[in-house]
């Protein structure tokens, strides 16, 4: 039995297959400009003020930063295979996988939140009016290195926080939904998901190697 499309927008499930697939390509796109301006102007002051930010890299936690990375490449290994299991129609498998994907997220999220707990604590956290406090040199360019840091971040944890909750609805709605909105859901979340990744896989050498 041939499936209809989910929207009349479109005659074809085939055409409507690649119109989400263009349309989610055409996202990332976007967010990727957005994340990459603003590492462009990161990238320009580091080169500009490359002592001042070395010395402020030194006060970021890279243990936690590592255990972070590690945790969200996990989670894109959970991902692909919750793809692959999608794809197989290994429904219990692939709502497992992606239950597990969410899961790292949360984790991710918890220990940053830990290491954000610790930089106001310290008083390197430029943000929401805290006040900032830095014994190393060149505190100017120091607090523009923490503030960068913070866009940077807290914009990645917007958005994976985003994706946790569209897993989340997705297993929600597990049941509910027919097997191939299942599978092309699971691909564009999957898209997503890794996109996230990549993004933090430039982010952590950026911000917590600037002095190595």
């Amino acid at each position: 039995m041939t499936r209809a499309p989910e929207s009349v927008a479109f005659d074809t499930v085939r055409r409507e297959e690649a119109a989400d697939r263009f349309g989610m390509w055409i996202f990332l796109g976007s967010e990727a400009m957005l994340f990459g301006a603003i590492l462009l102007v990161f990238l320009v002051a580091h080169i500009r003020y490359l002592p001042a930010f070395a010395a402020a890299s030194k006060h970021l936690s890279l243990p936690l930063g590592t255990l972070n990375t590690a945790v969200l490449i996990t989670s894109s290994f959970t991902m692909a295979f919750a793809h692959e299991s999608a794809s197989a129609r290994r429904w219990n498998t692939a709502a497992w996988t992606l239950g597990i994907t969410a899961f790292l997220g949360v984790a991710f999220l918890c220990i940053k939140g830990t290491e954000y707990a610790k930089e106001f604590h310290e008083g390197i956290a430029p943000v929401m009016g805290a006040p900032f406090s830095y014994q190393g040199p060149d505190p100017v360019h120091a607090q523009f290195f923490f503030s960068l840091y913070f866009a940077l971040t807290g914009l990645h944890a917007v958005h994976l926080a985003s994706g946790i909750a569209v897993v989340a609805g997705l297993l929600l709605s597990w049941r509910r939904t027919d097997i191939d909105s299942r599978v092309r859901r699971t691909h564009a979340i999957g898209l997503y998901w890794h996109f996230v990744d990549i993004v933090w896989i430039f982010l952590f050498p950026v911000l917590y190697l600037v002095h190595a």
